[in-house]
């Protein structure tokens, strides 16, 4: 077999096809997950109230572990803005106001395929922070050899050139002006 670019370009990219769209899929959803978030999606709310104590220093772990244990296994909790949130293993929220002690528990699952997918942005496992890497390289590889494919007026030194500096300035100007 012999190495061409087009071959290296095709045969990288053959590789690599599906976790380009998963990647590219999941990218998409992770920059709207202010709209819609696969990973923690809500799909039962109840009502739910429990007996504030009146001092804050007796809101323990164990206390809120006990007062709760009907809604699943006690993960932590937080106070902020006069509101109580506890966190349950079993993929359940509790919100509640420290006042009345009168909140909701929802809770979430991952959406099929959408939500577990959006695990590959997000995972910090070392054997694939290290494939990611790889990927990296090869999309670069896939870049450069795709650019060099095309000759002539079509090619990199007739327009491919313009439009890879007008494809380069959109990130720079983002960074210029939000950054």
């Amino acid at each position: 077999m012999k190495i061409t670019n087009r071959s290296l370009h095709r045969d990288i990219a053959y590789f690599y096809v599906g976790l380009i769209k998963a990647f590219s899929f999941s990218g998409i959803i992770l920059n709207h997950r202010q709209d819609w978030y696969p990973m923690d999606y809500t799909y039962e709310t109840k009502p739910f109230e429990i007996a504030i104590p009146e001092n804050e220093a007796a809101l323990t772990d164990e206390y809120l572990a006990n007062v709760t244990k009907e809604l699943g296994e006690y993960d932590g909790h937080r106070v902020r803005d006069g509101a109580l949130r506890v966190y349950f293993k079993e993929s359940a929220i509790l919100d509640t106001e420290m006042k009345t002690g009168k909140g909701t528990v929802e809770y979430k699952r991952k959406v099929p395929i959408v939500g577990h997918s959006m695990y590959l942005h997000k995972s910090t496992n070392s054997f694939w922070i290290w494939y990611s890497d790889i990927f990296g390289v090869a999309m670069l590889v896939i870049a450069v050899t795709g650019v060099l494919i095309p000759m002539g007026k079509k090619g990199f030194k007739g327009r491919g050139w313009k439009l890879a500096v007008a494809g380069m300035l959109f990130p720079i100007l983002f960074i210029l002006l939000f950054a």
